[in-house]
């Protein structure tokens, strides 16, 4: 939510620069003051000010360069990320970047294939989305049918069973529950073999500085496969890398479920 970083930037600059301003220059004045025409009390915006301030600058530091929150609002990462999933994401992983613009101003490191990552599509620059890496800079990726290819070798897969879902992802249920032997980092993935989409077959190459995600749930997932004219997600548009799920809530208020066995569950 793009209006929440500008609204937080906005306010800890505001209450910030008032603080200061007041140690440098009023409060002196109105401790001159004090006994001849006017007393030495703080007035009310100064003394918010003090008051908010280190709390605001602190949430700020935090959010935009050490960890952030999000909601999971979609089934595209189901089995792994259920609608309702809070998760925390690591926003250094990738590099420092700047509150609103988004730009890297350290890096620090680089995605790698199988990361599970937070990103501002290219054709809806105010959302975030969550999706996996699955194609580096270089790569050349093709889905055909039930199979992923990359760089001209198929990714194998084993059938788990088939999924059970809960809640709004009971709608999964029946899928063939898959694990995935994504190079360097196996996953479990939901397919509904023998039905796919023929919107998502393709092939692509990844140009340098991009990446090509797709979702764990791979017949009911937004993602590269889909995104026209350009199918790659640029490196600037990166949010960080989702590592942990620290609670489960479902609808407002849990009106529709809270599951405590999430709480804690690491993203793989």
């Amino acid at each position: 939510m793009k209006w929440f970083e500008v609204a937080l930037v906005v306010t800890t600059f505001a209450t910030g620069i008032i603080w200061l301003l007041d140690r440098l220059f009023f409060a002196k004045r109105r401790a001159a003051r004090a006994g001849l025409l006017d007393d030495d009390s703080e007035p009310a915006i100064v003394d918010y000010s003090r008051a908010f301030f280190p709390v605001l600058a602190l949430v700020l530091v935090l959010r935009s360069f050490v960890v952030e929150p999000y909601k999971i609002p979609s089934s595209s990462m189901m089995p792994n990320l259920l609608i309702g999933d809070f998760i925390l994401v690591n926003k250094f992983s990738y590099g420092l970047r700047l509150p609103i613009t988004n730009t890297k101003i350290l890096p620090l490191g680089e995605p790698a294939r199988g990361d599970v990552v937070v990103f501002k599509p290219p054709h809806a620059p105010d959302q975030n989305w969550v999706k996996r890496i699955i194609g580096l800079p270089g790569d050349h990726i093709v889905f055909r049918g039930d199979t992923l290819f990359i760089n001209g070798s198929p990714v194998r897969s084993q059938r788990l069973g088939e999924y059970v879902g809960r809640g709004s992802g009971a709608e999964a249920t029946g899928a063939a529950l898959l694990m995935e032997d994504l190079p360097g980092h196996p996953h479990k993935v939901l397919e509904w073999l023998g039905a796919y989409n023929s919107a998502g077959q393709g092939e692509w190459t990844v140009p340098e500085r991009h990446y090509f995600v797709m979702g764990d749930n791979r017949d009911n997932s937004e993602d590269s496969r889909f995104w026209t004219p350009m199918h790659f997600l640029p490196e600037e548009n990166l949010r960080g890398r989702a590592f942990l799920i620290w609670l489960n809530c479902e609808g407002w208020f849990c009106k529709k479920g809270f599951d405590s066995s999430r709480i804690g569950t690491r993203i793989q």
